[in-house]
């Protein structure tokens, strides 16, 4: 089969489209053939060899794909001989609710995998393949695992946010960020938007935020205390923080939170600008969540998906040969929705 693989860390000409033999899923895991391969920022450190945790060389990076399951690996209950013990497909679980078991044929999308999603086919452990409703493409299902989570986790579990509060979504046209206003919106939150472009304001506004602002116009943050006459907002979920959290921390209600998922250098910021509002800055990474707290959210996501409320915009496709490409246009922008790469 195709796949992209990664030799050496480095720029992105480390990114090599090569023949691999076909993975097989093992106890517990999930073959799933890819439609589609999400590209993720994450995804650029770890090729780079600036991320906290690195994979092993050589390997085929990606872990979000939307795809159908071609085989499912023996449960490791059953491996081990214990299959009388071990529940039924769709039996319901402690809390009564049926557990969904993927099977041949499922579309799903995934949030994590054992060989890499930038391929045609992927293995998954179980718990990282969920079910893909109907109404969405393959191209979509690329674009829930991680961009979904983390604005859940984002707003929701570190933020705390609370029907009624008004929150900043900085680069809410990117993947993150329409996910975060989507699901903001649907959690009666007031959302106010940031994005570099026309294209990008207009998009956020299509998607529920009450109002964009142009992240490149340097009152922009004033502007968004103005909309609130004066108060600030409650929360801002920043993509990039080292080139905005000195200015958001000014921008804060009373008690304001600011919630940092992403940043590619140091900061500045004035002591003085939290002391005065008695605000909090937390930060978060997807791998440093809780198992509870995954479930959560994913949970959380699933209902969101399924109920209509967050619909994944896709604005490129390329094809799984440019994976190079992508990897600069994620990074350079500017971000109009999820950039997916296509076997």
């Amino acid at each position: 089969m195709k796949a992209i693989r990664v030799r050496r860390f480095g720029g992105p000409e480390v990114l090599v489209a090569e023949e691999v033999a076909e993975p097989s899923p093992g106890p517990g895991e999930i073959l799933v053939r890819v439609g589609a391969a999400g590209v993720n920022p994450v995804d650029t450190y770890k090729r780079a060899g600036v991320y906290a945790e690195l994979p092993g060389l050589p390997y085929t990076p990606g872990g979000d794909a939307g795809g159908v399951v071609v085989a499912v690996g023996a449960s490791p209950a059953a491996e081990a001989g214990d299959a009388t013990d071990s529940p039924a497909a769709g039996a319901p679980n402690a809390a009564g609710a049926p557990v969904w078991s993927p099977a041949p044929g499922d579309r799903v999308y995934t949030s994590g995998s054992l060989t890499g999603t930038y391929a045609e086919l992927a293995v998954c452990r179980t718990e990282d393949v969920h079910p893909l409703p109907d109404e969405l493409s393959f191209a979509q299902g690329a674009a829930v695992g991680t961009p979904a989570v983390t604005a859940f986790r984002a707003l929701f579990q570190r933020g705390r946010a609370r029907p009624g509060e008004s929150v900043l979504v900085h680069g809410g046209s990117g993947a993150v960020g329409l996910a975060a206003v989507q699901l903001a919106v649907a959690g009666d939150l007031n959302v106010l938007a940031t994005a570099g472009s026309a294209e990008g304001r207009a998009l956020v506004l299509e998607h529920g935020a009450t109002v964009a602002f142009d992240h490149h116009d340097p009152g922009h943050l004033d502007a968004v205390r103005e909309r609130t006459d004066g108060r600030g907002v409650d929360l801002v979920v920043e993509v990039l923080a080292n080139a905005n959290l000195g200015r958001d921390l000014p921008a804060l209600a009373p008690r304001g939170r600011v919630v940092v998922v992403g940043s590619r250098g140091r900061v500045e910021i004035d002591p003085r600008d939290l002391m005065d509002r008695e605000a909090t800055i937390l930060a978060m990474r997807l791998p440093n969540a809780r198992p509870e707290e995954l479930a959560a959210a994913r949970a959380g996501v699933q209902v969101a998906l399924e109920s209509g409320r967050l619909r994944p915009v896709v604005g490129r496709e390329l094809p799984l040969a440019a994976a190079a490409e992508a990897h600069r246009l994620v990074i350079e922008g500017p971000a109009l929705g999820k950039l997916v790469l296509v076997p």
